[in-house]
């Protein structure tokens, strides 16, 4: 594991990590709504990971999937917020993975969002969380991800 860094933003850069630009929404929605201290975003696809887990997917490449979707999201939080540090706590997931009749790793697949929340966050990133599959998702992602946020007053 990385050596932790000051702040989320030096974290990703230890990590090799930047993060994408926005993507457009798909419909009349938007990427995130604040209400109090809480920010809850839609649910984030890739560009790049497209097939069903346990067909066309593998679980190693779900996972990948699954950290870009993470990626995707913390755009979307500094978005919304202007710095991650603003980041008081990861309250929850929702993995969704679009997955075969008898595919049952998909919490394997969710861990690629999971394990990088807490390579940047450390014990803020810690988080409850459903994963679950899907018959198919929007334009054949092989993952999407939606997460609520605790943010600092």
């Amino acid at each position: 594991m990385t050596t932790h860094a000051a702040t989320p933003e030096q974290r990703l850069q230890e990590l090799g990590l930047t993060l994408p630009a926005p993507r457009q929404a798909a419909g009349n929605y938007v990427g995130g709504v604040r209400t109090g201290n809480l920010l809850f975003l839609s649910g984030q696809g890739t560009d790049e990971y497209r097939g069903k887990l346990g067909e066309d997917v593998t679980v190693e490449v779900g996972y990948q999937a699954a950290r870009q979707c993470m990626l995707n999201l913390l755009t979307v939080v500094k978005q919304e917020i202007g710095d991650l540090c603003k980041v008081k706590r990861i309250v929850k997931l929702l993995g969704f993975v679009n997955s075969a009749p008898d595919f049952t790793d998909q919490p394997k697949v969710m861990n690629g969002a999971s394990d990088l929340l807490v390579q940047i966050f450390g014990e803020k990133g810690k988080h409850a969380r459903s994963a679950v599959g899907m018959a198919q998702l929007p334009h054949n992602n092989a993952v999407e991800v939606e997460m609520i946020v605790e943010i600092e007053e």
